[in-house]
């Protein structure tokens, strides 16, 4: 009789490797706790660098099979990447007019068939011809950047949409038409009007695709069944299923999502700009209106109490991961290893950060962008990663240094000397409007001296903003790194 399995968790290798020989380790368990070894994360190193686009290249992702790898730019092209040899096996133009935030492949089209969206706000369907061509169709806009795609599992044929004007699109590839679900609104409630979320993240979860999660310029990501939508787009307004939060973020109008993710165990996981990321269990929110009659303290242990309609509700407080910095731009957050093992992120330090999902125990920061980490994907099969951000690459870590990696505390890490881009600073309201004043012409016979002038004040401002943007700089180096306890990490 076959004695049961045990979690080997103190066990080598080389034991987990007898464990199998004698039948006491089933061979796909173990190929599995083999490819999510801690040693391979601390063995990852650049395997090449994919350098073919001309703008910051906003999204990358794997095919099901993981041989191929697709992009997209601010230059609104997509490419497709054999990406073991840095070879393009084919790109195009994406039909969009401005800078391509995502691009998936739909399953089981044998990669033939690509989903987009864009600033634009446009979201579109390319379909790769046997010629090596693609033809890309409008299938529905946003009024406002359409940041990002949820793809049904194992579906070819739907997926949704999310938007900074807070609508949430249902598409289906066999009718090409897109319904218009719900619009995502700050008030959790129906009574009397509520501007909408400024939506950046938008996921399904494995396990139930009937659930939908989404986050934005607020603290709460919702979570929403589908199945009590209006699919007539009639409605305006949905009420969520559950909503989740850190205790300390309620009511924190300072703080917003960027980036969301669903584990295979149906776990949450939430990035909060200026702020940390935090995993929460399945079944672990707070409810569909935690706003109305609840209020939030903290316990002792491993619990945080809900008091609502004077009754004690106790929900695990979320895992905490610390010691990145998410201040400047849209990142988002992944789970990696066969069984989502490792939490990443990317960092405004130009960093990949690595933590140990289970107890948010800091692994690695690897050094990928002269300026900023936006996106990191896993390889659906290996311990294989993709990342990108400002830079105009794709870089892929695979675990293949000699070394193992050191071990590091997040307080050890040293600030990144960041190279300033003038194209980055922030032009005061001031100059703005001189600009488009400045964009009349004058007329014949006007005087010209005046012209000259203010174009000299012009001048003047320009360079002072840009001296402000320099000392901004300078001054981030110095807040670069977190103590790893405090709420704001950097």
């Amino acid at each position: 009789m076959r004695r049961p399995w045990r979690h080997p968790t103190a066990r080598h290798g080389a034991a987990e490797l007898c464990l199998r020989e004698v039948g006491d380790l089933l061979p796909r368990r173990f190929a599995r706790r083999a490819a999510a070894a801690e040693d391979l994360v601390m063995r990852l190193q650049v395997h090449r660098k994919l350098d073919r686009h001309t703008g910051c290249v906003n999204t990358v992702g794997f095919n099901a099979d993981g041989d191929t790898l697709i992009s997209g730019s601010d230059d609104q092209k997509v490419m497709l990447w054999d990406w073991d040899t840095g070879a393009v096996k084919m790109q195009f133009h994406s039909g969009h007019g401005d800078n391509v935030f995502q691009a998936r492949f739909m399953p089981y089209t044998d990669d033939h068939t690509i989903v987009t969206c864009a600033a634009d706000g446009q979201v579109r369907v390319a379909k790769v011809q046997d010629d090596g061509d693609a033809l890309t169709t409008l299938l529905g806009e946003h009024d406002g950047r359409a940041h990002k795609l949820a793809i049904e599992p194992g579906s070819p044929y739907i997926f949704y949409s999310c938007g900074e004007d807070g609508l949430v699109q249902h598409f289906d590839l066999r009718t090409d038409t897109a319904t218009q679900l719900f619009v995502c609104r700050n008030s959790l409630t129906k009574s009397g009007y509520s501007s909408h979320v400024h939506l950046n993240a938008i996921t399904i979860d494995p396990r139930n695709p009937n659930l939908l999660a989404v986050g934005g310029s607020n603290p709460f990501a919702r979570v929403y069944d589908i199945r009590k939508c209006k699919w007539d787009g009639s409605s305006d307004f949905a009420q969520p299923s559950d909503c989740y939060c850190p205790p300390h973020l309620i009511g924190d109008r300072g703080v917003g999502i960027t980036g969301l993710a669903f584990s295979h165990q149906s776990e949450l996981l939430v990035s909060y700009n200026n702020e940390n990321i935090y995993l929460f269990p399945k079944n672990g929110g707070l409810g569909p209106d935690p706003k109305s009659s609840a209020k939030i303290e903290g316990s002792e242990g491993s619990k945080s109490t809900m008091f609502a309609s004077g009754e004690a509700v106790y929900h695990p407080v979320p895992q905490v991961y610390v010691g990145h910095r998410n201040c400047e731009t849209v990142k988002g957050v992944s789970f990696i290893g066969p069984n989502h093992e490792y939490v990443a992120s990317g960092s405004d330090c130009g960093r990949l950060f690595i933590w140990r999902k289970r107890d948010g125990k800091f692994l690695r920061a690897m050094e990928g962008d002269e300026r900023i980490v936006n996106c990191i994907e896993p390889h659906p099969h290996t311990m294989t990663i993709a990342s990108s951000g400002i830079d105009n690459d794709v870089k892929l870590w695979t675990p293949s240094a000699i070394e193992q990696a050191r071990v590091l505390n997040v307080e050890e890490l040293k600030p990144r000397k960041r190279k300033a881009k003038l194209r980055h600073f922030a032009l005061p309201e001031e100059l703005v409007m001189h600009v488009l004043a400045r964009r009349r012409q004058p007329a014949a016979g006007e005087d010209s001296s005046e012209d000259l002038e203010d174009n000299t004040e012009l001048l003047s401002l320009v360079l002072q903003a840009a001296d402000r943007d320099n000392l901004s700089d300078d001054s981030d180096e110095d807040e670069e790194i977190s103590d790893g306890s405090g709420s704001r990490a950097k």
